[in-house]
């Protein structure tokens, strides 16, 4: 299974964020203006994303802007990072949170070395987890 976000028109600078934070790589992108039907695409959303590909630690996360009316705050979700080093995941905790709402600071728990939840700056909900030993 793969996570498929929608964004408000900055899917571009969501995916840059995420490719910085978690040392990934944006695999694909193509905008609405440089697809198929990018003739047709009113010019303020020609320069958006219609579809992006980013792979960070051997995992693809998917993306596109979408009409305002279309999209919708994301809720029911968090994207789950597992780890095995503690100091990476702190760092990667950290940067997903940069300018975003740590919902519980990252700290070791009964079951995890550390683990942390933030919501980011563009509203994604993210949980980090690096498991004890034997969990």
């Amino acid at each position: 299974m793969q996570a498929y976000l929608t964004f408000n028109g900055n899917a571009a600078e969501a995916l840059a964020f995420y490719a910085q934070a978690l040392g990934g790589k944006i695999l694909y992108s193509m905008t609405f203006g440089d697809s198929p039907m990018g003739a047709e695409t009113p010019a303020d959303y020609k320069g958006k994303i219609m579809h992006a590909t980013l792979e960070a630690r051997g995992h693809q996360l998917m993306a596109s802007d979408a009409p305002p009316e279309h999209v919708q705050k994301p809720q029911g979700f968090s994207i789950s990072l597992t780890f095995t080093d503690v100091a990476d995941a702190e760092r990667k905790f950290n940067a997903l949170a940069d300018g975003g709402t740590v919902t519980m600071p990252f700290s070791k728990t009964f079951w995890a070395k550390g683990f942390g939840m933030c919501v980011d700056k563009f509203g994604i909900p993210w949980m980090v987890n690096c498991p004890a030993e034997g969990m």
